[in-house]
């Protein structure tokens, strides 16, 4: 909830969130840019194991308290790290767009560092950038 007031501070038009399996997602549209940030969520099995001791089993209580305080962990960084980035952004340190670029939706859905990330590693294999504009033909 504290993720959505803080959006709507700094001025976003609309904000979603959900969780399908092992990932959260909150989305939400700013300067003219929809934008997607995706939480994986750990998986409960870890929390059932003792740390102390790999053949001891956790009371399922115990666990569920202790997965369900990594989750919310998990939710405070993501709220800082977008907390961070708007107020960078207000305070004209870097533009939206340099803040949140691997985080725009693209048409197709995903996210730009999503597609940018294979081109990425791609370019550094070969060690030569791709052209940034084809000659369409």
């Amino acid at each position: 909830m504290e993720i959505e007031q803080t959006l709507a501070r700094y001025g976003a038009t609309s904000f979603a969130s959900g969780w399908q399996g092992s990932k959260a997602v909150v989305v939400f549209e700013a300067h003219k840019r929809r934008v997607k940030f995706i939480l994986p969520l750990p998986d409960k099995a870890e929390f059932k194991k003792d740390p102390r001791a790999t053949w001891r089993v956790v009371p399922e209580s115990v666990a569920q308290e202790k997965w369900e305080q990594e989750v919310r962990r998990l939710w405070r960084s993501m709220l800082l790290a977008i907390k961070a980035k708007l107020e960078v952004v207000n305070s004209g340190i870097a533009t939206f767009e340099e803040e949140f670029l691997s985080h725009v939706v693209l048409p197709d859905g995903r996210t730009f560092g999503e597609w940018a990330k294979p081109q990425l590693d791609n370019a550094y294999e070969r060690g030569h950038m791709p052209p940034l504009l084809t000659s369409g033909e």
